[in-house]
């Protein structure tokens, strides 16, 4: 196990006082909308129930993701995340109907 000195702890608080962020909180904000807008539209694309389960859980971790505290995700992302998700669970439900009963033979 090793020991850090006194002065080692001191330079590396010095050092991750220094960092800048390389993504502000807005740039967080937009990348979880857009990615989760993204999945959206590859949902309503997808032409197998599989496909379309994927890009489901991949929004719903863009979700989940918007929930953590602390994280400097806006009121405003989580709504518009909570709006996709409400979307997409729409979306898939009906393509399970639609394949549902295109699949069903009659009699």
């Amino acid at each position: 196990m090793s020991r850090t000195t006194g002065s080692k702890m001191q330079s590396n608080k010095a050092l991750a006082e220094q960092r800048n962020p390389l993504i502000s909180a807005n740039d967080i904000n937009h990348i979880l909308v857009n990615g989760a807008q993204i999945s959206y539209s590859k949902l309503r694309r997808a032409s197998g129930h599989s496909a379309r389960i994927f890009y489901f859980a991949a929004i719903g971790v863009y979700l989940e993701v918007s929930l953590s505290s602390g994280s400097g995700i806006t009121d405003d992302a989580r709504e518009r995340l909570a709006e996709i998700h409400q979307n997409a669970l729409s979306t898939l439900m009906t393509a399970n109907i639609e394949e549902h009963r295109k699949n069903k033979k009659p009699g």
